[in-house]
């Protein structure tokens, strides 16, 4: 019932200091809102790139020479390559490929973009799919054919280029005919090789033959998504045996999906603190408000004293006074942050997630901003002379 009481007389107080009230809450709603929006946004962000590695498969795993122990010797042997999956059960199937890049000049104008050697099973193991035409098969062997990304076709039709499928282009110093045009990828695509998007994918055995630089450095492959580690040291095993102790770099998604989790969460913990700096100088506004607001009840706290209140009543008054008021604070500033996160989450156009623990931190840490600024305001009301306060 105390409680309760003070609770009412706290929000009296408040109501009846509007001016003062408002500009404190500014402060604790910016604060709130900031914390609640950063670490939402952290949450979205967390899950949208997990969500690319869930549409690709755990079970894809990225094997890269070491040159840090070998040197810039030349890359992978591609025959190599092949025999993986009868080496092992545990390899379903590998996809090498190769990158180079190029100016590609049209109507005065000049884009750069990205060629890559590819097999049949790249596509399969990326998940990509046409928006127009096919995809290339091993059937396109030795063949001047390609497909290109959305990004490209897009360059290419705005500069003025039409019906760019079965047309021919001269991308480097090869001309080759689009087959294909491959649907937008989103961004920062799990274990996906990136620029897709911007690229012309040929045929491997094309791009080997007219590629200046022609080292297969980096290929996929599928493994068995319940053995990945086995899987991992039967590929680092096999390319010892073949090339004469050739290290490799077995990068496997739940290594990845585990490094990324680490730096999302130093990421959120980031913005988090950034808005608590915002939350800090709100705290200080909600201490100011609070001290004023005992300089102006000196003679009502002198009355309750001298009508028998002990000190840990006023204490406890003021205290209720600043945490209701950074709690009602608490409250808008949540409601700001998923606002916030949500406008950030629609505009990126990734799915929406409320954090309830961040939801949750809000309210306490609307709380501890209340106990913690509003002590020393409610300490200096107790310990006030009545006789001094009734004077005045």
């Amino acid at each position: 019932m105390i409680i309760k009481a003070n609770v009412k007389e706290a929000l009296k107080s408040l109501v009846t200091a509007k001016q003062r009230t408002i500009l404190a809450l500014i402060g604790i709603v910016i604060g709130i809102g900031s914390v609640i929006g950063m670490v939402s946004i952290g949450t979205i962000v967390q899950n949208e790139a997990l969500k690319q590695f869930r549409d690709m498969g755990i079970d894809i795993v990225s094997v890269t020479k070491d040159y840090e122990r070998q040197g810039a010797d030349e890359g992978f042997n591609i025959e190599h390559i092949y025999g993986l999956p009868d080496y092992s059960p545990l390899i379903k199937k590998v996809s090498p490929y190769i990158v180079s890049s190029t100016q590609y000049s049209y109507a005065d104008k000049d884009f750069y973009i990205e060629i890559m050697g590819v097999s049949e099973s790249f596509f399969d193991l990326n998940k990509l799919y046409v928006r127009e035409g096919r995809l290339l098969s091993d059937l396109d062997r030795n063949r001047s054919f390609c497909v290109i990304g959305a990004e490209t076709a897009d360059i290419l039709q705005k500069a003025g280029v039409k019906d760019i499928l079965d047309r021919q282009f001269l991308f480097g110093e090869r001309i080759y005919t689009v087959v294909g045009i491959l649907k937008k990828l989103p961004e920062g695509g799990g274990m996906r090789p990136s620029g897709i998007n911007r690229a012309v994918l040929t045929h491997i055995t094309t791009a080997m033959r007219s590629f200046t630089t022609n080292d297969i450095t980096t290929f996929m492959a599928r493994v068995s998504a319940q053995d990945s580690k086995t899987a991992k040291t039967a590929i680092e095993n096999y390319f010892g045996k073949k090339a004469s102790g050739l290290s490799v770099r077995v990068r496997t998604a739940e290594e990845l999906i585990a490094q990324m989790q680490k730096q999302i969460q130093l990421f959120t913990l980031l913005l988090g603190a950034i808005g608590s700096i915002a939350l800090i100088v709100g705290g200080i506004g909600v201490m100011n408000v609070m001290l004023i607001s005992v300089t102006e009840r000196r003679k009502e706290i002198g009355i309750r004293r001298a009508l028998g209140a002990q000190r840990s009543d006023i204490e406890t008054q003021f205290i209720i006074e600043s945490v209701t008021l950074c709690f009602v604070g608490g409250i808008i500033g949540i409601i700001l942050g998923i606002i916030i996160s949500y406008f950030f989450s629609h505009f990126s156009k990734w799915e929406f997630l409320i954090s309830q623990s961040a939801i949750v931190l809000g309210f306490c840490v609307a709380t501890a901003v209340g106990v913690f600024f509003g002590y020393y305001p409610a300490r200096s009301a107790s310990h006030l002379d009545p006789a001094a306060a009734l004077r005045e």
